[in-house]
């Protein structure tokens, strides 16, 4: 049995489609804990389209506007807590984060915060962009600083090699996976990547 946490080094970074090829890879169950905005059409969704056969754990907070977290939960009269987050499953499991390592929950606590109460051994995404070296490294040293257990690190998109080379000599990271950029992403594709996963 095996869990895992799904943290990008920012939005717009593919954790959905890492999280939909690992759920279909280790015939995982999906939970997200927190949705913001997009309740019908969201991250839950796709692993649906995407992954048929897996089980999608509701949300503990399910939050109406597209935002931080701690922005959308206070425009819908409510308000975070760490502690009610419990994991839904002892099986195999893929929990994806809403944002970035320091989204903030509430006004005092982030997703930091929420990985560190689940503590479960994070996987790390990363995608090439200006700025995404740094940003991966920040990341990693920052779990590493807290303590956090790090399964590996995936690459996601555009490649740069040498970028990729200097971050897995740097962390000690293993290497998950890499995505490439591809047109459209379909159930097809995502099954393609889920036999070459090392976890």
């Amino acid at each position: 049995m095996k869990q895992f946490i799904v943290a990008g080094i920012g939005t717009e970074i593919g954790k959905t489609v890492v999280s939909a090829i690992l759920t279909a890879g280790l015939k995982a169950d999906y939970w997200k804990p927190v949705q913001a905005g997009d309740l019908d059409t969201g991250d839950a969704y796709w692993i649906r389209n995407w992954v048929p056969s897996a089980t999608v754990h509701s949300s503990t907070y399910a939050l109406t506007q597209p935002m931080s977290p701690h922005s959308a939960a206070e425009i819908d009269g409510i308000t975070i807590s760490v502690e009610r987050f419990k994991i839904p499953t002892d099986k195999t499991l893929i929990v994806e984060l809403a944002g970035g390592i320091m989204v903030p929950l509430n006004d005092q606590q982030t997703n930091l915060d929420l990985i560190k109460h689940l503590n479960l051994p994070v996987i790390l995404v990363s995608k090439n962009y200006l700025g995404s070296l740094n940003h991966t490294l920040l990341s990693y040293e920052l779990l590493k600083q807290h303590g956090v257990q790090m399964a590996g690190i995936v690459f996601n998109g555009p490649e740069n090699p040498s970028g990729e080379k200097f971050i897995l000599n740097h962390t000690g990271l293993p290497l998950i996976l890499r995505v490439n950029q591809e047109s459209e992403i379909n159930e097809a594709v995502i099954a393609s990547y889920a036999n070459k996963i090392h976890v």
